[in-house]
């Protein structure tokens, strides 16, 4: 059996591993870029803490798989008739049965100045580029940036905004830095922070973020940005470091594609009782439009019940569950929530620990995963970020 995989995240490689247990199955997984990447732990490497825990090498993930190939290309066209994708590198792949797990893309809203301007933590060059910023802006003869601005109250600016006081404070002494007093805030234009979990837990992070002494603003719009400044709500915050962590986008091949699927209206791709597309086209993780589609437990879930639909080991239709929420929220701190159980504080941190070991065991084998996980507690020289960032 031939199975092609595009998309190297949660929901591509856990569906490669899958099917790779049937030594009848060959597979090809396509990805744009030669690592997985834990998007868990990117707050993480961009305030101070091991690369390692973010990205772990494909190869090593399927060393001794023999029925595996890796590609590193991206797609740019389907043909359902033909049975054949393209790679922007002008290569056409055959496929037979066909899994597309590409993820999603960072979208601006059309906020004008926010491409040009704005920082992000969601790869390896967004995250070089902020800290080779933040290294300059510490390191330069005068004073250095007074207001650090995070946009989006999700998970991923929570995380980073209840971190980055300490990377900065660190950077603050390094480079001898007495003043000026930092100030972070975090601009959320709903009325609470992690608008997808419930008030209670909105409740308890605000007041967590208040304590570790960030600033948030909530219903706030943003409007623009300049070199150096933020507009919201019609008021000017100056500012040379905005970091965007709001909005995504389904990626650009499926409306480059657009007569070869089906859209809702979020413009995710409609799927049937079995996460398809078409008979022989499987859509998982963050491009199909399912209930929670976006977070990494939902991938990991696609991977496992798309591999054992094709090799027939069940006939069961999918069903979209609600997986367990849990959020740091600086250090030693976290918010856990799943249903009606809820926990804030050191047990929630302990059940974020357990929780990242859980996914990286899903990816990696135990003494692998032990050794990525145990680098989120390692601290990194900054020279390793500086000297591979690809400059803004």
């Amino acid at each position: 059996m031939q199975i092609t995989i595009v998309g190297g995240g949660f929901g591509g490689v856990k569906a490669a591993l899958h099917l790779s247990k049937d030594k009848k199955s060959q597979i090809t997984l396509i990805s744009d870029k030669p690592d997985f990447q834990y998007y868990p732990a990117l707050y993480g490497t961009a305030t101070g803490y091991s690369h390692l825990q973010s990205w772990v090498p494909l190869g090593e993930i399927f060393a001794g798989r023999d029925n595996v190939t890796i590609i590193i290309d991206s797609i740019a066209k389907i043909s359902k008739a033909e049975q054949t994708i393209t790679g922007t590198s002008g290569t056409l792949y055959s496929y037979h049965t066909l899994i597309l797990a590409l993820g999603s893309i960072t979208t601006y809203f059309g906020i004008e100045g926010l491409d040009q301007y704005a920082y992000g933590i969601k790869s390896a060059d967004e995250i070089a580029e902020l800290k080779q910023h933040l290294l300059e802006e510490f390191s330069r003869p005068n004073a250095a940036d007074k207001n650090f601005l995070i946009v989006g109250a999700g998970p991923t600016g929570v995380e980073l905004s209840s971190a980055l006081g300490s990377y900065l404070k660190h950077l603050k002494k390094h480079y001898n830095k007495p003043e000026p007093k930092i100030n972070i805030t975090l601009i959320e234009a709903a009325p609470r922070v992690l608008p997808r979990m419930s008030e209670e837990a909105s409740r308890l992070v605000t007041a967590r973020l208040k304590s570790l002494g960030v600033h948030v603003e909530l219903g706030k719009k943003v409007e623009s940005e300049t070199a150096d400044s933020l507009i919201v709500s019609g008021k000017p915050i100056k500012s040379h470091t905005v970091i965007w962590t709001s909005g995504v986008a389904n990626n650009p091949f499926f409306a480059a594609n657009g007569d070869q699927f089906t859209f809702a209206k979020n413009g995710k791709v409609l799927v049937d009782n079995y996460l398809r597309a078409d008979h022989n086209i499987y859509i998982i993780g963050d491009n199909a439009a399912t209930q929670f589609s976006g977070l990494a437990q939902t991938a990991l879930r696609d991977g496992v019940f798309v591999a054992r639909h094709i090799l027939k080991k069940s006939k069961a239709k999918y069903i979209a569950k609600m997986p367990p929420v849990v959020v740091p929220v600086g250090e030693k701190w976290a918010v856990f929530e799943y249903k009606k159980l809820r926990f804030a504080g050191l047990i929630g941190s302990l059940i974020r620990r357990a929780a990242d070991f859980v996914g990286y065991s899903d990816i990696l084998p135990f003494g692998q995963a032990l050794g990525v996980w145990h680098a989120q507690t390692i601290k990194e020289d900054d020279s390793y970020i500086a000297e591979n960032v690809h400059k803004k």
